[in-house]
């Protein structure tokens, strides 16, 4: 049996030496349980203290951001003409940020939330299964031999995922190709 200190157990101890765990007593009973006349008074306590804060001074509770006194966050700098430039270069330091993440991801649902979010802006991804192999466009990692000359230099699968910003290609599909045995 594992040994578990005593603090973590829920265990009765006599008082001077250290507590007895019976197991076959106490491993279905959850530990930490705090009864609820003793959390309430621990509610109330904390309720009283809040309230004698605020009498004497101390902090109280702010009132809702909504209110006309509270001043708009200050605007760092104009949009302007050379405002453009930076805004593109942005884009694409965060488009390049994505894709280093997509890459490192081990969640299939953080890999298809990334996917979704960089298609909005425009960028896709490229899976070019079945089609033609295009080595202006995709990137040969391997090569499966068929005997079926209709799929002799078709994309058997893909490696590593591809992207094209809009008509811009960011990183070519790495692709195993059929090839004539």
């Amino acid at each position: 049996m594992k040994t578990v200190p005593a603090w973590w157990r829920k265990d009765k101890a006599d008082g001077d030496g250290p507590a007895e765990h019976d197991p076959a007593e106490h491993d279905d009973a959850p530990t930490g349980q705090i009864a609820a006349t003793t959390l309430a008074s621990i509610i109330d306590a904390a309720d009283a203290n809040t309230e004698n804060r605020d009498a004497e001074g101390g902090t109280g509770g702010q009132g809702d951001a909504s209110e006309p006194d509270v001043n708009p966050a200050h605007v760092l700098r104009e949009a302007g003409p050379d405002s453009l430039p930076q805004a593109l270069a942005d884009r694409q330091a965060l488009i390049q940020m994505c894709l280093y993440a997509l890459d490192r991801a081990r969640s299939g649902g953080v890999v298809e939330r990334l996917e979704e979010g960089l298609a909005a802006i425009g960028v896709r991804a490229l899976r070019p299964d079945g089609e033609r192999f295009d080595p202006a466009v995709h990137e040969a990692g391997g090569a499966v031999p068929t005997g079926d000359p209709a799929l002799e230099g078709t994309v058997a699968e893909t490696e590593v995922v591809g992207f094209a910003d809009h008509d811009k290609l960011l990183r070519a599909p790495v692709v195993t190709v059929y090839t004539r045995r």
